[in-house]
């Protein structure tokens, strides 16, 4: 086991959880990762290994058929899983934010109709809030829903879905109807329950998933579009029941979705300095082998404590949103510092193999291209630092 990102205060349930998950990290996915990486290939596999351990219901009440367990809890299984594959758990973590969105929001039929599903991954999630031209400017959406008797009809396009064409339930927010004069335009946004068929092309009346994104790393996760035209949705797929409640909805996702990130960037990092601090004890120069250089030594403390400060802050973020409490601030902190340290920790492992760095045939090659997703996902750091800076002063503020 690892010595660095260790974590103080699990139960013996957490722990075995966590064994369990090391376990088929380091026998199931670690061996063919890198392959199926180059290849762009879905894991199929691996996702029916996740469904047998029951990874799928993990943050699900028990009463709904989940194992009722902690986000902290997740947020661990999520940073072993990103240590063998970040990939991966971009698979569950869309799931995740679905089913906790609708744990936390959704109508008790909803409750009963899909979580039980999902639990069992016979669902799967996926969440669905950016656009082609907005970006982080959540205020700014398009795509629009009208009300047509007991349904909505939707129009709009979506972009940026993780799990977009393996999913078969897309949680979306559209504008429902022009922001009244004095509303803010996040008070007029519907969250909505979208079903549909896996794959590519027209998966229902009215709705088409294009095809997958190519991107630069995050491969074998397919990542999508979405196209509304005329699509036809029950009002009682409303999240909720009640409209206009859909920007508060999905920002409570999205306070999960980044202790996620956190969690991927500790793991990740913690994969880049593994390899690395191999390594370097491997690699000979001048005589002895390169771990016994000054600089190098430098290096791998520099990276043991970005590991070591990443988890801590995610740790420190999910514990909080596990209490109850807001946590928007110690989200957004192990978010930023998590992705930069990752991003960071990977260069200095790229750093220390090399010329063979640079090689397909070693690992770190594929974390290097993988790393930049994690500071652009659940918001940019200049948008992290938006939500720090505010809440800082919030909590600072001086008497006028």
């Amino acid at each position: 086991m690892s010595r660095l990102a260790q974590t103080e205060g699990l139960t013996d349930i957490q722990r075995e959880i966590l064994s369990t998950v090391r376990d088929f990290v380091d026998k199931e996915i670690l061996p063919v990762a890198t392959e199926l990486e180059h290849r762009d290939e879905y894991p199929t596999a691996i996702v029916e290994g996740l469904k047998e351990l029951g990874l799928f219901g993990l943050m699900i009440p028990e009463e709904y058929g989940g194992l009722g367990e902690s986000l902290l809890t997740y947020a661990l299984c999520v940073e072993e899983i990103a240590r063998g594959w970040m990939s991966v758990s971009g698979i569950i973590n869309t799931h995740f934010i679905v089913a906790y969105m609708l744990k936390q929001h959704g109508t008790e039929e909803q409750k009963e109709y899909f979580l039980p599903k999902m639990a069992l991954g016979e669902i799967r999630g996926a969440f669905s809030m950016s656009e082609p031209g907005l970006g982080s400017d959540v205020s700014a959406i398009t795509s629009k829903a009208v009300r047509d008797g007991d349904e909505y009809v939707l129009n709009g396009q979506k972009m940026w879905l993780t799990n977009g064409g393996t999913s078969t339930l897309v949680a979306v927010l559209c504008r429902t109807g022009d922001a009244q004069e004095g509303i803010p335009p996040h008070k007029a946004m519907t969250t909505f329950l979208i079903e549909k068929e896996p794959g590519f092309g027209e998966v229902r009346p009215g709705l088409t998933i294009p095809g997958k994104i190519d991107k630069m790393g995050y491969k074998g996760v397919d990542t999508t579009e979405l196209i509304m035209d005329g699509l036809r949705i029950p009002a009682d797929r409303v999240l909720g029941g009640m409209p206009n409640r859909g920007f508060y909805q999905m920002m409570d996702g999205v306070e999960v979705g980044r202790v996620n990130v956190a969690a991927r960037g500790s793991g990740v990092a913690r994969r880049a300095f593994e390899l690395g601090v191999a390594y370097a004890q491997q690699r000979h120069t001048f005589g002895k082998p390169i771990a016994q250089h000054q600089a190098i030594q430098f290096k791998l403390a520099e990276m043991g404590t970005k590991v070591e400060a990443a988890h801590a802050m995610m740790v420190n973020a999910a514990r909080k949103k596990d209490s109850g409490a807001r946590n928007d601030l110690e989200a957004g902190m192990a978010k930023y510092l998590a992705s930069e340290y990752c991003k960071e920790v990977v260069e200095d492992a790229f750093r220390i193999h090399g010329g063979y760095g640079f090689s397909k045939e070693y690992e770190i090659e594929r974390l290097y291209r993988e790393a930049p997703m994690l500071l652009i996902g659940e918001g940019t750091a200049e948008i992290q630092k938006m939500i720090i800076g505010r809440r800082l002063l919030e909590e600072y503020r001086t008497q006028d």
